[in-house]
């Protein structure tokens, strides 16, 4: 009712009085809707009925705060410190805008000193830790919110922060060992076993994972995320069909998402059920069809398939929504070699380059299509290139060897086939495959003679 009444007031121009629990209602309500444009009417409506209320002038203080009005909010701060100099809200606000500032440790302070006058301690210790959070100390902001679980063993909030901190630390061992003491308190809380399973899987103790997350569903039927992670941990454990009963379990509890039809499909996937997967992919991409992972796993399995026009329709998706992944730049190369669009593929591999995949399989990869389609100059300009990152490597002196005869630089050729000799001798066979008239000139058939003796 004040509400409509101020709204109303607002409208007409009238003034209506409000009593001071009023205001505070009014504007803490506007501040939490983030209408702050009103909150800030509220007040200034407020200080005039009410002008001696610390609580509206504190209200006022914190608008200056988002406002970045940092100085404002200092002077009127003071004004009321000394008015009031132990009043929590006092120090919660100083250290709010030193936190601004970024002045954390004289924060941390400030809000120390608040200790001394408030009776519940919970939330200045929650707000030390976070100062500590932004310091990245880990282990003080960790000590902290302990002392929020301390007062009470359900702040979730306090523990999920405490996980955060251990996790951030990589110290999952510690963290087992915390919340296995939390679980002896409060052993009937379906977070915590949450927590737990998540720290086991990180550490691969899949089974021990396994037994937390049955907790966590047991306490709470309809805990989405302890499904999940059930779910998850039996990917991991190879027992896809109770995978896959568990990731449907979520899609009975809330609205389907694309990330649990994409697990679904992979699940069947690993059975072998390749229609029951292609029918997740695709209810993953109906759902988000912006879900890049979704399309690359249908390419994948038209790929398995043999099926390479489905698979370059689906790799063509996956590249318009992440053109900056190599790993898709890849698949796509590799398709349109299995299609003979060899203009293509050498796009393909050099896109890998460009995007700094220079494994050595792109460099082979791009190296013999350029060859295939007689860009000889072309494809030593790439070797060139390997061969910087590369040192030693008989897939390169072979091909050198083999481009160098083409172009009839016999002695190049010659030098790179004996160095290729040396380092893998079993590997010629590339130069069958690849340059077979290289292969046949008597010179070269005595030369591997020579060196299959030489092993042997």
């Amino acid at each position: 009712m004040s509400l409509l009444k101020f709204e109303s007031m607002l409208k007409t121009n009238n003034v209506y009085f409000f009593d001071l629990v009023e205001f505070e209602e009014i504007i803490i309500h506007y501040l939490d809707a983030g209408k702050h444009a009103l909150a800030k009417k509220a007040v200034k409506l407020g200080l005039e009925q009410h002008p001696n209320s610390i609580d509206l002038k504190l209200l006022q203080v914190e608008l200056f705060i988002f406002e970045d009005k940092l100085d404002q909010a200092n002077q009127m701060l003071h004004k009321i410190e000394i008015l009031e100099p132990h009043n929590e809200e006092v120090f919660i606000q100083k250290a709010t805008i030193l936190s601004k500032q970024k002045h954390h440790d004289e924060a941390i302070e400030c809000l120390r000193k608040s200790l001394e006058f408030v009776e519940d301690k919970s939330e200045i210790w929650s707000l030390i830790a976070m100062e500590y959070l932004y310091l990245d100390n880990f282990e003080n902001a960790r000590l902290n919110f302990a002392k929020c679980i301390d007062v009470d063993y359900e702040d979730y909030s306090a523990l999920y922060n405490i996980v955060y901190c251990f996790d951030m630390e990589n110290d999952h061992e510690s963290a087992i060992r915390y919340l296995n003491s939390y679980i002896d308190r409060n052993p009937y809380s379906e977070v915590a076993w949450h927590q737990l399973g998540r720290q086991y899987y990180i550490l691969d103790m899949f089974k021990e994972a396994l037994t937390a997350f049955d907790y966590a569903v047991l306490i709470d039927e309809n805990f989405i995320g302890g499904y999940l992670e059930k779910a998850k941990t039996l990917e991991e454990l190879s027992r896809y069909e109770e995978a896959i009963a568990n990731y449907k379990v979520t899609l009975d509890l809330d609205d389907p998402t694309a990330f649990a039809f994409v697990r679904i499909g992979n699940c069947y996937q690993m059975l072998n059920d390749y229609d029951a997967a292609l029918q997740f992919y695709k209810k993953a991409v109906n759902e988000d069809p912006l879900l890049d992972k979704a399309w690359i796993a249908l390419t994948d399995i038209y790929f398995q398939l043999q099926n390479f026009e489905k698979a370059s329709y689906y790799i063509e998706k996956a590249i318009k929504i992440d053109d900056e992944n190599a790993v898709y730049w890849r698949k796509y190369a590799e398709i349109n070699l299995k299609l003979s669009l060899f203009e293509e593929s050498v796009n393909g591999f050099q896109k890998c380059l460009d995007l700094n995949d220079d494994s050595i399989e792109i460099f082979i990869g791009l190296i013999d299509v350029l060859c295939f389609l007689g860009e000889y100059n072309e494809s030593l300009l790439v070797l060139r290139e390997a061969q910087i990152i590369y040192k030693d490597f008989a897939e390169i002196e072979y091909r050198f060897a083999g481009i160098f005869f083409i172009l009839k630089k016999d002695k190049y050729a010659l030098s790179h086939l004996i160095n290729g000799l040396k380092i893998d001798y079993d590997y010629h066979h590339i130069l069958n495959e690849l340059f077979p008239a290289f292969c046949q000139q008597k010179k070269i058939e005595e030369l591997l003679q020579y060196f299959k003796k030489a092993l042997d």
